[in-house]
């Protein structure tokens, strides 16, 4: 068990100092490290902890919190919340300083430009790695995009979306289409 709290912690005291526009942006990683390098989890597992992750409230990387609790037992979950954000926890409050000091300048608005498109890039591999973990077919890889095209365009509400996008796949599948 110390080896896997060890592990756990290799894992993501790492992917915290990434997470460069949120929790989102390393999913794909986390995915990566967990199902495909350690093996620690299923797909199917993965899917079913990011899902309790993105329904639960509060920040999207509890997932590792999940995941570690499955791995671990409860010092698996407490290491695993504890490295993906301490590392991060410390890192800002040495950045805050410093770009309060030098608000304003070049070099500065430089950088968070430049990090905008990172963190885009890297929350449209996560996009791309959950949408190929999909269950359901191409009749769930629709019903997403379809959702995404609302959520983007409209002002709907993201709950209302879930029972639809629920209430159409049980429909289709009701009537045997998929």
């Amino acid at each position: 068990m110390p080896g896997t709290l060890l592990d756990l912690a290799r894992v993501f005291a790492p992917l915290s100092l990434v997470t460069i526009g949120g929790g989102q942006a390393i999913v794909s990683d986390i995915q990566r490290q967990v199902v495909d390098v350690h093996h620690w989890l299923t797909e199917a597992q993965f899917m079913n902890d990011f899902a309790i992750a993105r329904m639960a409230p509060g920040p999207s990387s509890l997932l590792v919190t999940l995941i570690g609790w499955q791995v671990a037992g409860f010092w698996g979950a407490v290491v695993a919340t504890a490295s993906i954000f301490g590392p991060t926890a410390f890192l800002i409050y040495g950045v805050a300083h410093l770009w309060m000091r030098y608000r304003g300048a070049r070099w500065q608005e430089a950088l968070e430009r430049g990090l905008r498109s990172v963190a885009a890039g890297m929350i449209l591999a996560a996009v791309y790695v959950l949408l190929g973990t999909l269950e359901g077919g191409w009749m769930a890889r629709g019903i997403t995009a379809v959702a995404t095209v609302a959520l983007m365009v409209t002002r709907v509400s993201p709950l209302l979306l879930l029972g639809c996008g629920a209430a159409g796949f049980v429909v289709l599948r009701g009537l045997g289409v998929g």
